[in-house]
C-alpha cells in the first residue's frame, strides 16, 4: 500500500463518551482510558488500514502466540496541550523508530511510519479533550503490537495487531523514591533484547524489585549482567548520576534502552553549559562519591515521569542519602524539557510537533 493520510482511516465512534465521568483533578498515571483508540492488524503478508474504534476488549483465541512466545513490543508516548487548546507530540519521530528497532529484533513486522504518524494524529484529534491540563498531567500514548496469529509451534506469528491506546494521566511518581543496587537479578544481557521495549523485559524486573520493595527501597538500579560492577538503569529508567558538577550517565548498548528523555536531557545539560559525560559509572565510584560528599544527584529518567530524583540508594546493607539541595539539575532539566513539550517556551532543538 501507498502512504495514507489521516483522512483515510476508518472512524467508529462511541455511541455516548464517558469523559464527563472522569475527575481530570486526581488522575492517576495510566488508570483511566479515554473512549478510543487506533488499531491495525498484519494479515496476508501486509499491515491492514488502520481503524479507530471505540476502547474495547480484545479476543484472542488460546492459541494466540502471544501468550506462548511473548512477542510483544511498546512504546510510551505523550501528547500535550498548551494555554489556546493546541495539542503537541514531543519527539514522535525517535518513537516510531524505536519501535520498529524493537520489532524487527523481536521478527514482528515493522510498522510503516506514516501508518503510525497519520494515525495517532487522527486518533488525537477525536481525543482531544482528554488531554488534561493541570500542571504535571498529560495524556499518555501507549503504541504497542503483539503476536494474535496462532499455533504451539515455537515460531515468529504470521499475523499480529497495532494498538495505540491514551490514558490521561497524573504524575507518574510522588514523594521520595529510594533504590537498591541489584547484585543477584539482572535486567539483560549482552546480545539480548534490553535495547528493545519488549513487554517482557518489565516482567522480568517485577519479581526482583518486589524484593527490594519487602526491604523498604521504591526501585532497583539495574547493574551490568556478568560483573554487577556498574550501574546501568533505575527501575524502567535511564539512571543520570551528578558528580560535583559534571552529570554522567551510561552509555547505551544491547543491554540499556536508547531514551528519547535520556537524549534530551543530555542535548538540553550541554545548551545550559553543565558538563555531560556519557561513560560507564562503576558502583565503586558511586559509593566513594557518596562517603566524599561529591555525589550530588541521582535521577531516573523516562517518558512516563520526564525526571524522578532519587532521594538515596542501598548498598550491601548500608545505606546512603543524598544531599538535599535547593538548585538541582534534576528540576532544572525538567523543568525545560516540560516548558518545551507544552509549548511554554521556545524549542530551539525542533522536538516539539504541533497535530
Amino acid at each position: 500500500m501507498g502512504k495514507i493520510t489521516k483522512e483515510q482511516i476508518e472512524i467508529t465512534k462511541v455511541s455516548t463518551s464517558r469523559i464527563e465521568s472522569i475527575d481530570f483533578d486526581n488522575l492517576a498515571f495510566g488508570q483511566v482510558f479515554s473512549d478510543h483508540m487506533l488499531t491495525c492488524d498484519y494479515k496476508d503478508g501486509q499491515w491492514q488500514m488502520p481503524k479507530i474504534e471505540p476502547y474495547a476488549p480484545v479476543s484472542l483465541m488460546p492459541s494466540a502466540k502471544i501468550f506462548h512466545y511473548g512477542q510483544s513490543i511498546f512504546e510510551g508516548m505523550k501528547a500535550y496541550k498548551d494555554t489556546t487548546n493546541n495539542v503537541f507530540l514531543f519527539r514522535p519521530m525517535e518513537n516510531v523508530k524505536r519501535l520498529n528497532i524493537s520489532a524487527k529484533r523481536l521478527a514482528i513486522p515493522e510498522i510503516p511510519e506514516d501508518y503510525f504518524m497519520e494515525g495517532l494524529k487522527a486518533l488525537l484529534n477525536i481525543e482531544k479533550d482528554w488531554i488534561p491540563t493541570k500542571e504535571g498531567s498529560s495524556l499518555y500514548l501507549r503504541p504497542f503490537i503483539f503476536a494474535t496469529g496462532e499455533g504451539f509451534h515455537a515460531s515468529p506469528a504470521d499475523e499480529y495487531k497495532f494498538i495505540i491506546a491514551c490514558a490521561p494521566s497524573g504524575p507518574y511518581f510522588s514523594g521520595d523514591v529510594k533504590v537498591l543496587i541489584e547484585e543477584k537479578y539482572s535486567r539483560s544481557a549482552n546480545g539480548g533484547v534490553g535495547f528493545a521495549k519488549a513487554g517482557g523485559n518489565y516482567a522480568g524486573q517485577f519479581y526482583p524489585t518486589q524484593l527490594a520493595k519487602d526491604k523498604g527501597y521504591q526501585q532497583v538500579i539495574w547493574t551490568d549482567d556478568t560483573s554487577h560492577e556498574y550501574i546501568e538503569e533505575a527501575g524502567a529508567m535511564n539512571v543520570f548520576v551528578r558528580i560535583n558538577d559534571t552529570l554522567v550517565t551510561s552509555p547505551v548498548s544491547d543491554r540499556i534502552l536508547d531514551g528519547v528523555t535520556r537524549k534530551s536531557i543530555l542535548d538540553i545539560a550541554k545548551a545550559e553549559g553543565i558538563n555531560t559525560e556519557v561513560r560507564k559509572i562503576k558502583v565503586s565510584e558511586l559509593i566513594e562519591a557518596a562517603k566524599k560528599g561529591s555525589l550530588k544527584e541521582i535521577f531516573g529518567a523516562g517518558t512516563a515521569a520526564v525526571i524522578s530524583p532519587i532521594s538515596g540508594f542501598g548498598f550491601r546493607d548500608t545505606d546512603f542519602d543524598l544531599p538535599k539541595l535547593e538548585d538541582t539539575f534534576a528540576t532544572k532539566l525538567k523543568n525545560r524539557i516540560v516548558e518545551i513539550q507544552t509549548n511554554k517556551t521556545e524549542d530551539p532543538f525542533g522536538w516539539r510537533v504541533k497535530v
